[in-house]
């Protein structure tokens, strides 16, 4: 069993199985063709503990080449841009940018000029710049608005296919979950080819409270470290988005569906969507059958979907991925000190790890 104690791993290196699907073969939500990545990481001095994430669906101009996306709102006590017009199209035509709350303006700002910048936008005249936030302002400076337009646009250039760094980095950098340091997490499931062959991928930026579970453990219960155990604990709010992308040719409607399973991968791990968390799923589908096109010269467009038949082993595969994608951005989190000297310590390793190997649920 390897040692914790000092060092951040995957849930899937104590090793913890979650769920019983495969996972794919990064566990990140990269695993999904053409995906990309990228991070901005913003610590400065003794107060600025912040940065941003973008998933990109494709390494091509996505406005032209929009994608079927979904927003499923759980708690809405946050700031989404662009959901309004995903729901309403039942497409994405930006990357999706997450950040922290006061600078969803920004980001917002710096998406629109990337997209108009592009060859072949040189006569758009509407962007539907889509940001999701979390609050972060307990470690960081949230009122400073640190992010810069040129962060964000460096984010997006730079995104990557490939291993996805997880924990104090990106939007999660000044993050907390369950009491403890929260982050950027990802997971994927692999449906074998009786099912599909589908992959799916899940990318989360935890920020929100609750009783943390581990594996079905009473992790917070038993470590007396969950939401209202004391006054520091009572401020459970802060939010939750969950990001998930699949290859699997679906429409609006059923990328809906899959999004609001999200929610019970968020259950899982002891999250309670608390009146002032905004927890937000965005869910689309990169299958290239399905995107559709900026400029359309048919009267009709003609789109092979999975029915909904079909759609169960997707619903778990999201549940399973969505559980430890959250997992992972507390497992691969820090301790933190910032803003006004306040600091967030890491989940006890090795505490938890006797808690687990006690219940039986780690894998020999």
């Amino acid at each position: 069993m390897l040692n914790l104690l000092n060092a951040q791993q995957r849930v899937e290196e104590i090793p913890l199985k979650i769920g019983v699907m495969e996972r794919g073969a990064l566990n990140a939500i990269t695993d999904v063709r053409g995906v990309k990545v990228g991070h901005t990481t913003l610590v400065k001095g003794d107060s600025v503990r912040t940065g941003v994430t973008a998933i990109l669906p494709h390494g091509g101009n996505i406005f032209q080449q929009k994608v079927p996306a979904a927003v499923f709102v759980g708690n809405g006590f946050g700031k989404l841009a662009g959901s309004t017009q995903i729901n309403e199209l039942g497409n994405l035509e930006t990357p999706i940018i997450l950040t922290n709350t006061l600078n969803v303006p920004t980001a917002m700002d710096a998406v629109i000029k990337y997209t108009l910048n592009l060859s072949g936008n040189e006569d758009v005249r509407s962007v539907n710049a889509v940001v999701g936030e979390t609050n972060d302002g307990y470690l960081n400076d949230i009122r400073g608005q640190h992010v810069k337009n040129e962060d964000v646009i460096s984010v997006i250039q730079n995104a990557k296919n490939g291993k996805v760094p997880e924990g104090n980095v990106g939007a999660g950098t000044g993050t907390i979950a369950f009491g403890y340091k929260g982050g950027i997490g990802t997971s994927s499931r692999e449906l074998p080819k009786s099912l599909g062959g589908y992959t799916l991928g899940v990318l989360v930026q935890s920020n929100f409270g609750g009783v943390l579970q581990i594996g079905g453990v009473p992790v917070g219960q038993k470590l007396g470290n969950y939401s209202f155990s004391n006054n520091l604990l009572n401020n459970v709010d802060g939010s939750c988005m969950m990001i998930i992308a699949t290859d699997a040719p679906l429409n609006n409607r059923n990328l809906e569906r899959l999004a609001k399973r999200a929610f019970l991968g968020l259950a899982k791990t002891g999250g309670i969507a608390s009146n002032g968390s905004g927890d937000y799923v965005i869910a689309f589908s990169t299958a290239e059958a399905v995107r559709v096109q900026y400029k359309i010269e048919t009267e009709t467009l003609k789109q092979e979907i999975v029915p909904n038949d079909l759609m169960s082993p997707l619903f778990m595969a999201t549940i399973e991925a969505t559980e430890e994608a959250i997992l992972n951005s507390i497992f691969m989190a820090e301790t933190t000190t910032g803003f006004k000297g306040r600091t967030i310590k890491a989940l006890p390793k090795e505490e938890v790890l006797k808690l687990l190997k006690e219940a039986g649920v780690l894998e020999n």
